[in-house]
């Protein structure tokens, strides 16, 4: 069956349409209206190889804040109504990753009960037109729109740019792992039965 899902979100602050394929090739169509955010969000489609359609409208007069957590928001919920009742996947997912002087780790289970854990400490406020300090809140969205365990640590890192590049791609290495198919799980990979 394709993992395919389409979600549509509007609020008084936002208008998001998302469309995910977990099962893609990494083919991106992104349009946030914050460049950085545009660039991390492709990031994460190319080295997950997740097809990813984002168009996001939102009241960027104010700030980014509703831009960013609502798009978590929308991707969290993409991907857990995409994954179903997650028979056959592998659940958790974890990786390493280099990016330069920057090096991430991130690992998830995709357990069904939300958990976030940041470790990062960003030396600027803006990245490109990013608010650096979104970047925890559009994962920390993320992991409660899923229902994903998810730990984001940065291991070591000198240019901010890095730093997140590698923290986007990190999470689409893992959770490329944690939703792939194993053909020795049987069923739902959990003693209750159900995830």
């Amino acid at each position: 069956m394709a993992r395919i899902k389409e979600i549509a979100r509007k609020t008084k602050e936002t208008d998001i349409f998302v469309r995910l394929n977990l099962d893609g090739e990494g083919i991106s169509n992104i349009d946030t209206g914050i460049g950085f955010f545009n660039h991390m969000l492709e990031g994460f489609s190319k080295h997950g190889f997740f097809d990813l359609d984002c168009r996001v409208k939102g009241d960027l007069q104010v700030d980014g804040h509703h831009t960013v957590e609502d798009t978590g928001i929308v991707i969290g919920t993409a991907i857990k109504e995409a994954l179903g009742d997650k028979a056959g996947i592998r659940r958790y997912g974890s990786f390493i990753l280099p990016m330069d002087d920057a090096l991430c780790l991130c690992a998830i289970d995709l357990c069904g009960r939300p958990y976030f854990s940041f470790d990062c400490n960003f030396t600027v406020e803006d990245i490109g037109g990013l608010d650096t300090e979104l970047i925890r809140e559009f994962f920390y969205a993320v992991s409660y729109a899923a229902g994903m365990n998810l730990h984001i640590k940065m291991i070591s890192g000198i240019n901010n740019h890095h730093m997140a590049e590698a923290m986007f791609k990190a999470f689409a290495k893992a959770l490329d792992e944690a939703t792939s198919s194993d053909l020795r799980v049987n069923g739902i990979l959990s003693t209750k039965g159900s995830l």
